[in-house]
């Protein structure tokens, strides 16, 4: 098969909803300044004897219902994430074991909150090379784990959840080739720090200004690798780190005002790499986007690393 294509889609958060007005009884902050700064209003917190892996099981097994496929399908599995603390067995091969794969090649990646992108366009070149014929592909955080809740600049930010797309090989590719890399220089602009009790830390300044300088180009370059404008999109799927910089790298491409732009940070947080397919299968499931429609994903963080990719909607 020359390629392949999302087939479907999962989610999953946890039940807690972590207000503005909470946060303001924890740090100094209040809801109007976190609004205006970052869009956010609202995140969701996991339960403390959640791990990563369960978000994950619950997002996947969602979209392994929705493909109507059986756990045997699947060949490949593969868990994008930077809070889990497991090392060994990786998080995919835990949800793997909860869903019954029999025999799958499973393992994690973590290129923070490009993550998922990134493992997609793994899986897409593994099912395009003959190596599987379906995978699962899962962005999955509790960075509740990693949280420092005395600082307001980066709690305020996150919370935890998980999103999940089948991929089957196809003769008709529907996930376009990936645009991705890295700024290495920049690399400790987003980061976690102290691997065994790890807390997340940002320079905002510095991602903001290289995000909404670059971003713009970056789209434009996606767009190109799959034979589109940006201006031909049914959809863009970014990487919801904050409203204010989705916005405002949005800007410059002059989109049409019927493109769907995901803003699933106001309700969600920055969920690193869950991000992105947590937002994209909400949109799908609520009928946002049109089936085989050309939509953009794009994430960055950690590293500092991007991916990105054209994908048709299932």
């Amino acid at each position: 098969m020359p390629g392949s294509r999302i087939t479907a889609l999962g989610h999953y958060q946890p039940e807690r909803v972590l207000t503005n007005d909470e946060l303001a009884t924890m740090v100094d902050t209040n809801d109007e300044w976190i609004r205006r700064r970052t869009g956010i209003a609202t995140r969701r917190i996991a339960a403390e004897d959640e791990t990563v892996a369960d978000l994950a099981t619950a997002a996947a097994a969602k979209a392994l219902a929705a493909a109507g496929l059986a756990p045997s399908d699947i060949g490949l599995i593969t868990v994008a994430t930077c809070s889990n603390r497991d090392r060994c067995p990786s998080t995919a091969a835990q949800v793997a074991a909860r869903l019954g794969l029999p025999s799958p090649v499973a393992f994690d990646i973590n290129n923070g909150c490009a993550g998922f992108c990134t493992a997609l366009a793994l899986a897409d070149h593994s099912l395009s090379a003959g190596a599987a014929r379906h995978a699962l592909v899962i962005g999955a955080e509790k960075m509740s784990d990693v949280t420092d809740w005395t600082d307001r600049s980066s709690c305020i930010l996150l919370g935890d959840g998980a999103g999940a797309a089948v991929l089957s090989a196809t003769d008709k590719p529907g996930v376009h080739p990936v645009v991705w890399g890295s700024a290495p220089e920049l690399g400790p602009a987003v980061r976690l720090l102290d691997a065994w009790q790890p807390r997340f830390g940002q320079d905002g300044q510095t991602v903001f200004r290289w995000v909404t300088s670059q971003l713009p180009g970056l789209i434009r370059d996606t767009c190109a690798a799959a034979g589109l404008e940006p201006a031909d999109l049914a959809g863009i799927v970014t990487h919801q780190a904050n409203l204010r910089i989705i916005e405002a790298s949005l800007r410059p491409l002059g989109l049409p005002e019927d493109i769907v732009v995901a803003r699933d940070v106001v309700d969600s947080g920055n969920t690193s790499a869950a991000s992105v397919p947590l937002a994209l299968s909400k949109l799908v499931e609520r009928g946002e986007l049109p089936s085989g429609g050309p939509v953009l994903l794009i994430a960055f963080g950690g590293g500092l690393s991007w991916a990105g990719q054209v994908v048709t909607a299932p």
